[in-house]
């Protein structure tokens, strides 16, 4: 039986932001925040990379999910957002001047819920010299539990993102308007629009589009004289026409493509052009391949330059809208084409998933965004073993999953998280990327339906069925793993 990692943290008991911190504050804000909240608001990019940039998206909407469905009694609960390059004391001003307002409720309980609550907030900015540099967000407040208890609840985090957004609200609830902004899309978008007489390169990001490059030609065109020299003016107008469509391909390597880490510096790619010379260039052997998976669309405009870029925006719309839609569709489609041809690099459910990642076996892990199952860490209180289960909502109901079936003892739960978050906080340490999934295509409902939601694409070829049956030295690969 495999022990659990002594340095997996639970996701759900602690807030993990604080830990870098005041040591007697962090201990005050675990003892209060307990089974409350997801506990990964430290907010930042390791690397930069698509993957990590999504799974930040994804802890945002689930704070968000959390913030809105939390109540308090009465106005203390604060939403307090600083914009980048705003200044800490001009907050710590604003909120002493609301401490002194709010000493004049007449309701004792009123007033001290929301003195409370300024106090926590003044608080918590002293940690803070100056706004970081994606700006600055903190909720805090007294808010009521499922069981009537009330919890005092402080978090604070940077964004990943800079968020343009200035808020002070003091009410029975947690604002997270201003935190949608975090998860629209800035992905940038190469354009290649390319007709006879020229060709663009340009971006999009949001509203914002560049035109990096623009260059003309001169294309010789058909005609029917030449008598005896027709081939050869055919034959030059031909060579004219590949020199041409190698140096747009040269070029689109040149400003698409990262030499840094060799990979597409765009989302997604759109060739546009009045002519057939963007098929013939989406169709060539020059073209970089790795540009050649990331055509989105093929359109065609009925100018060039930047008229032809406009336009080529205008019809590209709703696909880059559906970009994160069309990349699901992609990566399901993948993922159903490895079981269709039964390679075996492909796994699903539970418990055949999680034995791949310990193996190191899942190059890519994929996971419904609303998967759940929760996971366990169990000991017994007998024999003190530890034990890691994973459980859905009708085996939790179940209470022979907390009894060791062998002997009368109880299993005492020490950890408690959603599998979803384990896997956010510990992705990296199987050498595997984490893509969240929707079931909102056809592919997405198929997968969730009938697959359990969660599976992997394998690195290598693996038969789980031969990892079921117990080895001659009594070890077996279960739950627990």
């Amino acid at each position: 039986m495999r022990s659990p990692n002594a340095k997996s943290q639970p996701l759900l008991v602690r807030f993990e932001v604080f830990s870098c911190r005041d040591h007697k504050t962090q201990t005050v804000l675990r003892q209060s925040t307990v089974f409350f909240f997801p506990a990964f608001y430290l907010f930042t990019m390791a690397d930069g990379h698509e993957t990590d940039k999504n799974i930040e998206m994804w802890k945002i909407k689930k704070l968000i999910k959390a913030l809105e469905s939390a109540r308090g009694n009465g106005t203390s609960m604060i939403s307090l957002i600083m914009p980048p390059r705003d200044q800490i004391s001009r907050v710590t001003k604003m909120l002493g001047d609301e401490f002194g307002t709010a000493s004049n409720i007449k309701s004792r309980v009123n007033r001290q819920s929301v003195l409370g609550a300024i106090t926590s907030a003044q608080q918590r900015l002293k940690l803070y010299n100056k706004v970081p540099p994606n700006g600055l967000v903190l909720y805090t407040g007294t808010i009521v539990t499922e069981d009537g208890k009330e919890k005092k609840v402080t978090i604070d985090f940077e964004p990943f993102k800079p968020i343009n957004a200035s808020l002070y609200l003091c009410d029975n609830k947690f604002h997270t308007e201003a935190l949608n902004e975090l998860l629209e899309s800035d992905d940038k978008f190469g354009f290649i629009v390319m007709d006879g007489n020229g060709t663009l390169f340009g971006t999009l990001s949001g509203n914002t589009r560049e035109v990096l490059h623009k260059f003309t030609v001169d294309l010789p065109k058909k005609h029917g004289r030449g008598g005896q020299s027709a081939l050869r003016f055919a034959r030059l107008r031909m060579e004219k026409r590949h020199n041409y469509v190698r140096k747009t391909a040269e070029l689109a390597t040149q400003f698409f493509i990262n030499p840094a880490t060799s990979q597409p510096n765009v989302a997604g790619l759109i060739l546009a052009g009045s002519a057939d010379f963007k098929t013939e260039l989406s169709q060539s052997d020059m073209f970089d391949p790795r540009l050649q998976a990331k055509i989105l669309n093929v359109v065609d405009v009925s100018y060039g330059g930047e008229n032809g870029f406009n336009q080529a925006i205008e019809l590209s719309s709703e696909i880059l809208s559906n970009v994160k839609f069309i990349q699901e569709k992609k990566l399901i489609g993948k993922y159903f084409e490895e079981i269709s041809q039964d390679t075996g690099k492909y796994v699903f459910g539970v418990d055949d998933t999680l034995k791949a990642l310990e193996m190191g076996a899942v190059e890519t892990l994929i996971v419904w965004e609303n998967l759940d199952i929760n996971r366990y860490v169990l000991k017994n209180s007998i024999t003190g073993e530890i034990i890691v289960k994973h459980l859905n909502k009708d085996q939790e109901a179940d209470q022979s999953n907390f009894r060791d079936s062998s002997s009368p003892a109880e299993l005492e739960i020490q950890e408690k998280a959603p599998l979803l978050e384990w896997f956010a906080n510990e992705y990296k340490r199987f050498g595997c990327t984490l893509e969240f999934v929707t079931n909102k295509s056809q592919e997405g409902s198929q997968f969730c339906r009938g697959f359990g939601g969660i599976g992997g694409i394998l690195r290598y070829q693996l038969d789980m069925r031969s990892f079921d049956e117990v080895s001659d030295d009594g070890e077996a690969f279960d739950d627990s793993d």
